[in-house]
């Protein structure tokens, strides 16, 4: 308890310093115990290849699973922000896509090694190389302007 005490105390005449210092001239403030300016931080460059897996061809997956599987791949995505767009997107959109479209949306989703990529190219924070720049893309990028200013602060239920 002592300690807590010594630090909110060190850390209170931190804050107020300017004021002491300007009253009284004291030229080296004593910094708090909680300090962090001689911390040491451990940064350890990057190699320059990641070995990164591909996602394995289904050829001949049946469309309907194949739809299934994506549904379920737009709502587990790793990251909200991409859970939330992915999914509403897949309930709206994927019922009505063609074979075709359908590979796209799968390449797309899991052609990408990084979910902050899609959902940078899907705000227009980032531009989309030309391998996704897709119709569905085109799709996605409507379905986040949400012009129709639905709100989407859960995901769809799986049953509708």
């Amino acid at each position: 308890m002592f300690r807590q005490l010594r630090m909110n105390w060190d850390i209170t005449a931190w804050i107020f310093m300017p004021w002491r210092r300007a009253a009284s001239n004291i030229q080296d403030p004593q910094l708090p115990l909680t300090s962090t300016l001689n911390d040491v931080i451990v940064d350890y460059e990057d190699p320059d290849y990641l070995p990164l897996p591909e996602y394995p061809a289904r050829p001949n997956e049946p469309l309907n699973i194949r739809k299934q599987r994506l549904v379920y791949q737009s709502r587990k995505r790793g990251m909200l922000e991409n859970d939330l767009l992915l999914s509403t997107f897949a309930a709206k959109h994927l019922k009505e896509f063609s074979a075709e479209q359908t590979a796209l949306y799968d390449q797309l989703i899991n052609g990408v090694t990084n979910d902050w990529d899609i959902y940078y190219w899907a705000t227009d924070v980032k531009p989309t190389p030309k391998e996704y720049d897709t119709e569905i893309m085109k799709l996605l990028k409507e379905h986040v302007k949400n012009d129709e200013r639905i709100s989407r602060l859960r995901q769809p239920d799986l049953n509708t």
